[in-house]
């Protein structure tokens, strides 16, 4: 049986400074902004090169921020300085590089709180 993640809901309280935010800073790609009904809006978007996407919006029941926030989603990219690089240029925070023994970790949080990793691997799995 596979299972495949596609599909990450994170709450935000601002729609638009979230779409903002994850399309213009950190880059995703903007796959749907959607109001199948009055009072509810979707919207999800994609990390570049990823099969999983987050989404976020009003009217499904999403906790929000001041309930929950998500911690330690992680993206994983060939080059975490490069990448980390890249997003300080678009004007995103994030933090020093700290090397984990050989795997390597950026840092940032999005403007609700829900935080994110940048992740390089750099040693191959144990036996």
């Amino acid at each position: 049986m596979d299972m495949k993640l596609e599909l990450v809901p994170i709450p935000v309280s601002d729609v638009a400074r979230s779409i903002a935010f994850y399309r213009d800073v950190i880059g995703f790609h903007l796959d749907h902004d959607v109001s199948p009904r009055e009072g509810m809006r979707i919207v999800q978007l994609t990390p570049p090169g990823s099969a999983c996407s987050i989404a976020f919006g009003t009217g499904f029941g999403l906790p929000t921020p001041d309930e929950s926030v998500i911690t330690g989603l992680h993206l994983v990219v060939d080059d975490v300085a490069a990448a980390r690089d890249e997003l300080v240029a678009r004007g995103a925070t994030v933090s020093g590089i700290d090397d984990m023994g050989g795997v390597l970790y950026a840092h940032f949080r999005d403007p609700d709180g829900n935080s994110w990793s940048l992740q390089e691997i750099r040693v191959s799995a144990r036996p």
